[in-house]
């Protein structure tokens, strides 16, 4: 399906949206048994805004423009099972 598209198109191709970075923080703290709180932005410097705020995702105009639909577990459900890069 990508194939067909156009040079130098972006695609984002996500099966979930609106995950926040506080909920995949939680998910992989409770798989590594670690408490997770929230924290200031400022406790990350520079990057804090980029963690303060949520960038939802969307695959919406993937999904139009390329008939594609996910087959493979959200990001969240694949978190949650504890399936991580080697």
């Amino acid at each position: 399906m990508i194939e067909k598209g156009e040079p130098g198109a972006s695609v984002n191709a996500v099966s979930s949206e609106g995950d926040s970075m506080l909920e995949l923080a939680t998910i992989i703290g409770e798989q590594l048994d670690l408490p997770v709180q929230e924290v200031p932005a400022q406790a990350f410097g520079a990057l804090g805004m980029i963690f303060s705020i949520d960038q939802p995702a969307t695959s919406a105009w993937t999904r139009e423009t390329y008939g594609w639909n996910p087959t493979h577990p959200s990001l969240m459900d694949d978190l949650k099972a504890g399936h991580y890069p080697a």
